[in-house]
């Protein structure tokens, strides 16, 4: 992945506000086998306004299961459902990539309730 790309288009205020972002914890991080890339399958708390969702996320480069679960991560949710392979993930969650292009999750630093919004 090219780390020098151009910014994209400018959008309004009003267009970032209809971007759910919010965070949750890990409390499942399982192997998805399945999936054309390799990834893990997440389950993540964003608390009781939004619940418990599921996420497919490319991070096995970066990131091991058993070290996931846990921690907090932003996602992304009010995206339709996309169903990849025999699995629905609900979520985007949020990364960027590390030198080699590979995902590494965008995490708090500190704990932070889960489900409050990104702004």
């Amino acid at each position: 992945m090219d780390q020098a790309q151009a910014a994209a288009p400018q959008i309004t205020f009003d267009d970032f506000l209809k971007v759910d972002i919010r965070v949750g914890r890990i409390l499942a991080a399982d192997p998805f086998p399945q999936a054309r890339k390799p990834a893990f399958k997440l389950t993540i708390d964003f608390g009781p306004g939004i619940g418990t969702k599921r996420s497919s996320a490319q991070i096995t480069v970066n990131h091991a299961p058993e070290d996931l679960v846990g921690t907090l991560v932003l996602a992304v949710v009010n995206f339709p459902p996309r169903q990849i392979g025999p699995f629905l993930s609900e979520v985007l969650t949020l990364g960027v990539p590390d030198a080699n292009g590979d995902v590494m999750l965008i995490r708090p630093d500190r704990d932070v309730p889960v489900g409050g919004r990104l702004y």
